[in-house]
């Protein structure tokens, strides 16, 4: 039985050349997620900044309502007790969000015992201490949070949207 020589080298040279796109790829891949995760939301979007409440204003466990980015826009500062990612405040445990779903803008409802937003017109839920994140239902993006700071006395401003507000076609006052 005879051989082909070319054969086996062409698929050397596909197998090595397949090889070396693979790792690139995987390179790249590992560089744009450290960049991605660096870099803020590219939704977000700095409106001008409102103080909403002070730290002493909030109990743990209990929404306080509030407007932003203007007077029509609903929402909720929360204040977990324990440290989550996006809080903010001397403990770390303050987040706001929007309390308008963004799937089809019926308004969200906290629930204490596991710290979600839910929606009462198609089920979606929103992990407050994960940023917001959907976890059920048929909303297609996570739910707007807002950016906030706290100063030295304490009064929480929000400087900022990271999602896209129902019924906007950008978020542009």
């Amino acid at each position: 039985m005879k051989r082909c020589n070319a054969m086996v080298d062409a698929g050397r040279r596909r197998f090595l050349a397949g090889a070396g796109l693979t790792a690139a790829g995987a390179a790249a891949a590992t560089v744009m997620t450290a960049q991605a995760k660096a870099a803020p939301s590219a939704a977000r979007v700095d409106y001008p900044s409102s103080r909403l409440a002070n730290v002493n204003d909030l109990k743990v466990d209990e929404p306080l309502q509030v407007a932003y980015p203007e007077a029509d826009a609903p929402g909720v500062l929360l204040k977990f007790g324990k440290r989550v990612a996006t809080g903010v405040g001397p403990d770390g445990d303050i987040v706001g969000f929007t309390t308008i779903c963004p799937h089809k803008g019926f308004p969200l409802a906290f629930n204490k015992s596991d710290r979600t937003l839910n929606c009462p017109g198609h089920y979606s839920r929103f992990d407050c201490e994960a940023g917001g994140q959907q976890t059920w239902g048929h909303a297609t993006q996570n739910l707007p949070q807002y950016v906030l700071r706290v100063d030295a006395k304490g009064d929480i401003y929000a400087e900022g949207v990271d999602e896209l507000l129902y019924g906007r076609l950008s978020n542009v006052l």
